[in-house]
């Protein structure tokens, strides 16, 4: 029987940093989202569909069978069967996956997908619209958010920890163009489902966020 965690919010909360560490910790499947639309990407790119060809994907797409398991401890994503770890992080499959993952028929095809493994297997997933589109009927859902000036420190720390030049002050700008940007689309905006917990993390350390979503889901399994 499956189980779900949704956990939404705008860009640089933690939301990836966070489901992985509950995922690793609760023995859930992470469904790495990106992933799975760099393997339609792959599966494009095998079947010689340029990224121009909006009715060739558009028709294509709906072949494609993928999916994610764990295997010794590793997420692997999985293309008609095959692991496509090692072949997914191209430079290619990435920009096909960018040029693809616009298509409304290649969105509609994974988010089925990503439903489908919601049903079978005990998941948690990060994104913009999980707990109001793709799942909507979550049994716990996270909004997750902070400050935009916390959000910006916290890249800027990161860029500066890998020896990057940057200015924190651009982030921040950044930042905000984006989240207007991702709660302003047409599809599938960014926005708190009515009954999704705001977690805002301004004030809290990763530790402290994982504590209190855990306990969340807790909460709910005793119900």
């Amino acid at each position: 029987m499956g189980y779900s965690v949704a956990i939404d919010g705008p860009a640089g909360a933690g939301k990836s940093t966070i489901a992985k560490q509950i995922a690793k910790k609760m023995n859930f499947i992470y469904v790495d989202t990106g992933a799975m639309y760099r393997a339609m990407a792959l599966f494009l790119i095998r079947n010689k569909v340029s990224a121009d060809e909006k009715e060739k994907i558009e028709e294509i797409c709906k072949e494609a069978k993928i999916t994610i398991e764990y295997r010794e401890g590793e997420q692997v994503v999985l293309l008609d069967g095959e692991n496509v770890n090692g072949l997914i992080r191209t430079e290619e499959v990435g920009n096909m996956a960018s040029a693809s993952s616009v298509n409304g028929e290649v969105r509609k095809k994974l988010v089925a997908l990503q439903q489908e493994l919601a049903k079978s297997a005990e998941v948690i997933m990060d994104g913009r619209d999980i707990g109001t589109c793709v799942l909507p009927e979550a049994n716990v859902k996270v909004y997750l958010t902070a400050d935009a000036r916390v959000r910006a420190k916290r890249r800027f720390d990161e860029l500066t920890a890998k020896g990057e030049a940057c200015d924190i002050d651009k982030i921040e700008a950044d930042i905000i163009e984006r989240d207007y940007r991702d709660m302003h689309r047409e599809i599938s905006p960014l926005k708190q489902a009515e009954d999704a917990v705001l977690v805002d993390t301004s004030e809290m350390n990763i530790e402290e966020v994982v504590d209190t979503i855990m306990e969340l889901i807790r909460k709910d399994r005793e119900v």
